[in-house]
């Protein structure tokens, strides 16, 4: 199983996977070391945010560093001619109301 960047308490997931596993202590305040070189590898610096989520194989830790920002730089750009992101979010608010409405309407009988 490769997983890019990410730790997974009880596995170490390397873009490799040529490193071996490193045991980790959690402090009484839930706090855990990651390992030097993890950290340069990930580029994680103070302060760096993390994504955590529960897996079936333990608790997935996803850094979100100035370098994962920079690869999904662009991913919501809108296309050209289209209409601005706020204006789409009206549209779908007011399409949406209007379908709880309608189905509010259908249940209590009015009109």
């Amino acid at each position: 199983m490769s997983i890019d960047g990410v730790f997974v308490f009880g596995h170490i997931y390397t873009m490799s996977m040529t490193e071996s596993a490193q045991a980790v202590w959690f402090t009484t305040k839930g706090q855990v070391v990651i390992p030097l070189r993890l950290r340069k590898q990930f580029h994680i610096q103070d302060g760096t945010k993390a994504i955590v989520e529960a897996t079936e194989d333990g608790i997935l830790l996803k850094p979100v560093t100035a370098v994962t920002i920079r690869r999904l730089r662009g991913i919501l750009k809108r296309k050209p001619g289209g209409l601005p992101l706020a204006v789409e979010m009206a549209e779908h608010k007011r399409a949406d109301k209007e379908l709880e409405d309608a189905k509010y309407a259908r249940s209590t009988g009015s009109r």
